[in-house]
C-alpha cells in the first residue's frame, strides 16, 4: 500500500507540470495569433496609404483633363478618411515595431528595476488606450444611431470612416495589454528594440 501511495503521489507533480506546459503552449499560440492580427492591421494601413496615392493621382488626372464628377469632387474627403484609417490601423503594428516615439531615458538607467518600470508604463498606456477605444466605439455607435452625415460634398454616413478609428483603437488597447501580460508571464514583451539602441 505504501508503494502504491508513493507512486500516486509522484504522478501528481508530473501532471501539474504537463498541465502548466500545455497552458504555456496554448498561450504562445494566442500570442502568435495576435502577432498575425497586428501584421494584418499593418497591411490594411498600407492599403489605405495606397488608396490615398490613387486618389491624389485621380485628382491630378482630373485637373489635367478637366473631368468632374462625384468621385473627383469628393476625393479630398475620401483621402482624409483613408489617412485616418492608415493612422489608426497602424497603431498596433508600429507599437510592436518600436516605431512609436518613446522617451526611454528612465528605462535605460533603471537597471534591475526596468521590468517593474516597464510594467508600470504599459499599465498606464493600456488604461489610456482602453479609455480611447471605449469612446471611439461609443462615438461610432452614436453616429450610426443618429445617422450623422459628413459635412463634405461626399455626404457619407460618418460612422463608416469612424469605424476605422474604433477598430484601430481597440487593436491598440489589445496590443498594449498583450505586451503587459507577455512581460509578466514570459518576462519579455513583443516590442522590438529601437534602431538607435541596436548600434
Amino acid at each position: 500500500m505504501a508503494h502504491v501511495y508513493f507512486g500516486t503521489a509522484s504522478v501528481v507533480p508530473m501532471r501539474r507540470r504537463v498541465s502548466g506546459e500545455s497552458r504555456l503552449i496554448t498561450y504562445k499560440r494566442i500570442c502568435k495569433f495576435l502577432d498575425g492580427l497586428y501584421v494584418a492591421a499593418g497591411v490594411v494601413a498600407a492599403l489605405f496609404l495606397i488608396a490615398i496615392l490613387c486618389l491624389i493621382v485621380l485628382q491630378m488626372v482630373a485637373r489635367w483633363t478637366g473631368a468632374s464628377g462625384y468621385l473627383v469632387s469628393s476625393a479630398p474627403n475620401f483621402a482624409g478618411y483613408c489617412m485616418a484609417g492608415a493612422s489608426f490601423f497602424a497603431f498596433a503594428y508600429t507599437l510592436n515595431r518600436a516605431a512609436h516615439i518613446r522617451v526611454s531615458i528612465l528605462l535605460n538607467v533603471a537597471g534591475r528595476f526596468r521590468p517593474w518600470l516597464e510594467i508600470w508604463c504599459l499599465a498606464i498606456a493600456g488604461a489610456t488606450a482602453t479609455y480611447l477605444a471605449w469612446y471611439a466605439v461609443k462615438a461610432t455607435r452614436w453616429s450610426h444611431k443618429f445617422h450623422d452625415i459628413s459635412q463634405g460634398q461626399d455626404a457619407w454616413p460618418i460612422w463608416i470612416p469612424q469605424l476605422s478609428m474604433a477598430i484601430g483603437s481597440v487593436l491598440l488597447a489589445i496590443c498594449i495589454w498583450d505586451n503587459l501580460v507577455r512581460l509578466i508571464v514570459l518576462k519579455k514583451h513583443a516590442i522590438e528594440s529601437e534602431v538607435i539602441g541596436q548600434h
